[in-house]
Order: structure tokens, then sequence, then C-alpha cells
């Protein structure tokens, strides 16, 4: 079969040949139909990420497929379910093999294209703002590169639980999606002070940032009086540092938060969330934006649609 492989971290990442798997106890194998990519995807790539799998390995983190066997034990899941999986590994391939509790049966009428991009950027907002940031109707939300795979869905997450949100995105197109998301104030991040435009805003509850400085330290002064700053990641490559005088002062929270790690330590977070968000789907209350998707061959020129951020929401790989 195909799969998209990293043999080393100082080599790229390149389409080979190699064999079917077989299901151990407890694990169901897929044919694969989609995987989505995200920012994690680049930083494994170079070794980079925090839970980057020892090398050689087949990437891809979130998929969506179909059971094709199930291994000794499983009797949650049946050949042929439609399902998607949060593995760490092993989407962009036409086959995997994935232990039966990370996979997630999906609603009718989900696209595997939607399925295969959904759990990661839908799954961290979610978690994010409601169960870290605990956001509150009325109250505001910034949302640094609202355009992004997780970016969008906080905007569409934000302003459906009641949030007035504020989307920083780079050029009018980007903003023009995450208004449609549910943003009713955009900042165009090329060229702008964003410090002044930031203090224009009067003040802002939550911040949501998945980009870094220079904008995150810009954003940390528009936080009111016991405001939440959630760290979600570093897209734009500078790791903020937040002074811990502005934080005494102004009584606020700065939050760290890694969805992936609520698998280890709170599975039950996780769990909970996946299930509102598939109803939310299932009821036409959530529409997940794809910017492009192409073909397993095209892998690396997908990656690199995310490095130089021509993309906007997620980027989806698909296996024919």
């Amino acid at each position: 079969m195909r799969a998209f492989v990293l043999s080393a971290t100082d080599t790229p990442p390149s389409v080979v040949d190699i064999p079917m798997p077989e299901p151990a106890a407890g694990e169901v194998r897929l044919r694969i139909h989609a995987c989505g990519l995200n920012f994690a995807d680049l930083l494994m790539a170079k070794g980079t990420y925090q839970d980057t799998p020892q090398a050689p390995f087949v990437m891809g983190m979130e998929l969506a497929g179909v059971v094709d066997a199930v291994g000794e034990g499983v009797t949650q899941l049946k050949p042929g379910q439609r399902v998607a999986a949060f593995a760490g590994k092993g989407g962009l391939a036409e086959y995997g093999c994935f232990p039966v509790e990370r996979c997630l049966p999906l609603p009718d009428g989900m696209p595997f294209e939607h399925a295969a991009g959904f759990m990661v950027a839908y799954g961290t907002s979610h978690v994010g703002l409601k169960h870290r940031a605990r956001l509150k109707a009325g109250e505001t939300l910034l949302v640094l590169g609202a355009a992004g795979g997780v970016g969008l869905t906080a905007v569409e997450i934000g302003a459906k639980m009641g949030a007035k949100v504020v989307a920083v995105a780079r050029g009018a197109e980007k903003l023009k999606v995450a208004a449609a998301a549910g943003a009713s104030v955009l900042i165009d991040s090329e060229g702008a002070d964003l410090k002044a435009e930031f203090k224009a805003l009067g003040g802002v509850d939550v911040i949501y940032d998945a980009v870094g400085d220079p904008a995150a330290s810009a954003a940390l002064r528009a936080l009111r009086p016991e405001g939440r700053f959630v760290v979600i990641g570093f897209a734009g490559g500078q790791v903020p540092q937040f002074p811990a005088n502005i934080l005494l002062v102004k009584n606020i929270d700065v939050l760290g938060f890694y969805w992936g790690g609520y698998s280890t330590f709170a599975p039950q977070v996780i769990t909970q969330s996946l299930g509102e968000l598939m109803g939310l789907y299932a009821e036409g209350a959530l529409k997940p934006h794809v910017s492009h998707a192409l073909p397993l061959e095209r892998t690396a020129e997908a990656m690199e649609l995310m490095r130089s951020r021509a993309s906007t929401g997620k980027v989806v790989i698909t296996m024919g």
C-alpha cells in the first residue's frame, strides 16, 4: 500500500510502498479515505513536536475511513462502519491499524473530508474555550490566526457560545472567511499597528492564540481584569514571554493548553467534547471549512500550503 513516511528527521518525508498492516488485539484496520493535516505535522517532519514518534513512521495525526478488519477482542465496531480517528500517526496511508478506543463513529451524511479534519481543530477550540477559558456569553473573544485550522473553529465555536468574536488574520480574503464563521470585528494583521488596534477594542475577556509573538504580546495588554489568555501554539515561530508584573497588576490568567495531552490524563474531557461536537455537526450547527483537498501524492505540496499560510481552515489529503 502507499503511505507518506518520515524515514528520518533529516530527510523530507515521501510517498513510498509499505506492507499492509494487520490489526492486533484491541485494534481495527481502516481503509483510510481522508487525512487532515495539522501544524503539528510540520513540526513532526523536523522532529521538533513534543509527541514525535520515533522514525520511521507513517505521518498523519487524524483521519477518517471505513473499518476493514477488527482485531481480537474488538466488539465496539464492525467492518463497514464509518469512523474518524485521532491516533497521532498513521493517517497518511491507504490503510492503517488503530486502537478501537481512538475511533469515533461518524454521523450519517458527514463526508470523510469533513471528518478527517474535525477532531483536532474543533476539539482544541471547544475544550480550550469551554473547559480551559470558561468563555461566557456576552464576553469578548479575540482570536489570533483566525483563518487557520484551529483559529477558524475558535471563531465559529466562540460565536456559537454567545461571545463577541474579534478575528485577527492576514489579508482581506482570510478575514472574509473569518467573518463567514461568525466574527463580528475584523483586524488585518498585515502592516497594522496591532497595539493600537487592540487598544481601540476597549478590552477583551479571552484571547485564543495559536500564533505567538509579536501579536501575542500586543494582545496581552488588551485583556480586561480577570481576563484569560489561552496558549494554543506558535505558528508564527516566536514563543511569547509573559511579564509576571502585568499578570499580577491586571489579575489575568495565562492558560497553557495542549488538547492531545488530555488523552492521557483526562480522556473523558475529550470524549465528552467530541460527543457534543458531533451532535452539533449532525444538527447542522457546525460547518467545517476545507480550503484544499489534495491526493496522497501531493502531500508535500499540501504541507507547504500550511507552512506558507496559503490555506484557510483545514487542508485534507484524500486517498481515493
